[in-house]
Order: structure tokens, then C-alpha cells, then sequence
């Protein structure tokens, strides 16, 4: 899912958001842990990925008291005051200098004409889109493709290793947490002093509408935001195609404490719409990309307004969702 619209609003996008790639990007949001019938979610569903839950959970809670203090105040700072055409161009701007890092994953991962791709998209932004400012490459069909070296490692045959949850960064993985000192390296923003200050106040900020439905949506958001970012991590490896299966989420919706209703609310509509709300986007198709002008340049933007029309289909199932949230807890509260 990539639209230059998209761009300043709903990444980072974990989320990166999550969230992943700025100095000051976190994942983080608060709530506590919650119980059910006196047992903590953790001690009741125990991960094998997470060999160091007690710990990571620690650093989770940190990550969550520094962002609700600090770094939600500044971002919420800097949208205020920051017009909505500069906040997508500052993200559409870092985005294009971490084109230099897909552009050298796809070749150590073999992928040739995506490289071919990617080098014409970043080429394209740098020049016409004044230095990225400007996401023309995807006006004219050039996709944007999410490629770092924690997944040509994965492609390598690396193990992703235990989950772990890192002080500011937030979540990774033993392989993508190495993987990281290797992308910032070839990112010629690590290099200039307060860069990934700006950027991570910018993912932040975009990851506000994610962030908002964890806290709102999530029973255990340590567990919720433990398996997004995992299972996400596994479709950018995958290249989208992983197994429907492979993808659901372990949801817990708040409110529900009945174990049947809990099963429900995991069902695979729900975790689709999870999904949708908390990947900045999905991986692009390996399409053909023709770049001609003419009819193709109105095709492109054809295929753009039918983007943006899945799109908000997608944000009104989560309202939906989160309708029904709101509902359930008020029928308790009245119990």
C-alpha cells in the first residue's frame, strides 16, 4: 500500500511503525498489563520468540513512559505547527535517501530488475522531485519497494533470532537489530548531524493513527505489538507472499473476557484490518513498470485514485472495528 498521500500520513510508519527507522522512533503506548482470572498474559501465553519477555517487557515500559512524556509532546509539537505539504515532504525526503539502501539490497539479494527499478525511482526523486521532496517516481509508475539488510540476511539463510525490544529503537529481532548498523552505514543521512533527530520526530508523528489503535484495540499491547511486527517483518522477507494464515495477528481486543469472544475477535477479518492499520505499507508487486508517457502517465494516475479508494475502504472497516470496541467496553462498564 504506497500513495504519495500516504506518505505524511499513515507510516511509519510502525510502525513502524512501527517505527522502525528513526533515532527517535518508538513504539510505544500506554497502558499496563492487564490480568484474567488473576494470570498475567505473559505467564499465560508464552512465546518461543520471546525467550527474554521479562526483560523486553521492561524496556517496553521505559520505551512507553519516554514517549508519552517526551516524544509524543514533541511530535504532537510538530504537527501543530508544520504544514501538512511539509510533513509529507519531509518524509517523502528521508524515504528517498534510504532508496540508496534498497538499491543495494536488491542486488546482494539478487533481485536485478527491481534494482533497475529502484535505481530509476531514486534517480527520478533526487532531480525532478528536488532531492525527494516530491514523490514524482510514483506518479509514472516506478513502486516504492521496502528492502534493508536485515531481510537480504533472512534471504541468506540467517536466522531472525529472539525478539528483543531495544531502549528508543523498539521492537527487532537478534538479525534485523545487526542488520540495522549496516543500513544506517549506507545511508548518507546518518552522516549529518540532527538528521535522525528530524526523522524520528517525523516517524513518530506518523505513527500516531497506529499507535492510537494499538491503545485503543490491544488487551496486552506488549503481545499485540510483538506479533505485528514480527509477522510484518515476515511479509517484507516473503515479499508478500506469505500464507493468509502466517499473518494473523494475535489480537486481543480490549473488553472482552470471555475466551470464546477473545477467539472470535481473532478472527481473519479482524487481523486483516489490524494489518491495515499498523503497516506503513505493504510490499509492492514485482510488476513490469513501464515508464513511457502519454497513456501510461494516465494510467499511473488511474491506478493511484483506485489506491486511494482501497484505502479509505480499509480505515472504515477499523473504524468499524473500533466502534465496536467502544461499545463492548461501554455494555461492561454498565454491568
Amino acid at each position: 500500500m504506497h500513495t504519495p498521500i500516504l506518505h505524511g500520513k499513515s507510516q511509519t510508519s510502525l510502525f513502524w511503525a512501527l517505527l522502525m527507522s528513526g533515532a527517535l522512533s518508538v513504539t510505544g503506548c500506554a497502558s499496563t498489563e492487564p490480568a484474567i482470572g488473576g494470570a498475567s498474559l505473559a505467564a499465560a501465553r508464552p512465546s518461543p520468540v520471546d525467550p527474554y519477555e521479562n526483560l523486553n517487557r521492561s524496556i517496553y515500559g521505559f520505551n512507553m513512559g519516554l514517549d508519552k512524556y517526551l516524544l509524543k509532546p514533541v511530535a504532537d509539537g510538530y504537527k501543530f505547527i508544520t504544514p501538512n505539504f511539509m510533513q509529507t515532504g519531509v518524509t517523502n525526503f528521508f524515504r528517498n535517501l534510504k532508496g540508496i539502501n534498497v538499491v543495494l539490497n536488491d542486488v546482494l539479494q539478487g533481485k536485478f530488475e527491481q534494482s533497475a527499478s529502484d535505481t530509476g525511482r531514486f534517480l527520478a526523486n533526487s532531480t525532478i522531485g528536488l532531492l525527494g521532496l516530491f514523490d514524482v517516481a510514483s506518479e509514472f509508475g516506478l513502486a516504492y519497494n521496502e528492502e534493508d539488510f536485515g531481510q537480504t540476511l533472512a534471504v541468506w539463510g540467517v536466522d531472525q533470532g529472539p525478539y528483543l525490544v531495544l531502549p528508543i529503537m523498539g521492537p527487532t529481532t537478534l538479525r534485523d537489530g545487526a542488520a540495522v548498523v549496516v543500513d544506517k552505514a549506507a545511508n548518507p543521512g546518518t552522516y549529518v548531524v540532527g538528521t535522525g533527530i528530524v526523522e524520528g520526530i517525523s516517524d513518530r508523528a506518523n505513527a500516531e493513527g497506529a499507535l492510537n489503535f494499538i491503545n485503543e484495540a490491544a488487551l496486552d499491547p506488549y503481545v499485540f505489538m510483538r506479533e505485528s511486527f514480527l509477522q510484518y517483518r515476515q511479509n517484507l522477507v516473503n515479499d508478500g507472499k506469505a500464507d493468509a494464515n502466517d499473518l494473523e495477528l494475535d489480537l486481543e481486543l480490549e473488553g472482552d473476557v470471555d475466551v470464546g469472544e477473545i477467539s472470535d475477535a481473532k478472527s481473519k477479518e479482524g487481523g486483516a484490518a489490524a494489518r491495515k492499520a499498523l503497516e506503513p505499507e505493504a510490499k509492492a508487486p514485482r510488476d513490469a513498470i513501464d515508464t513511457t508517457a502519454g497513456d501510461d502517465t494516465v494510467q499511473a494516475f488511474d491506478s493511484m485514485s483506485k489506491s486511494f479508494d482501497g484505502v479509505e475502504r480499509e480505515f472504515a472497516e477499523v473504524s468499524v472495528k473500533m466502534d465496536d470496541i467502544s461499545k463492548k467496553k461501554s455494555r461492561l462498564k454498565r454491568r
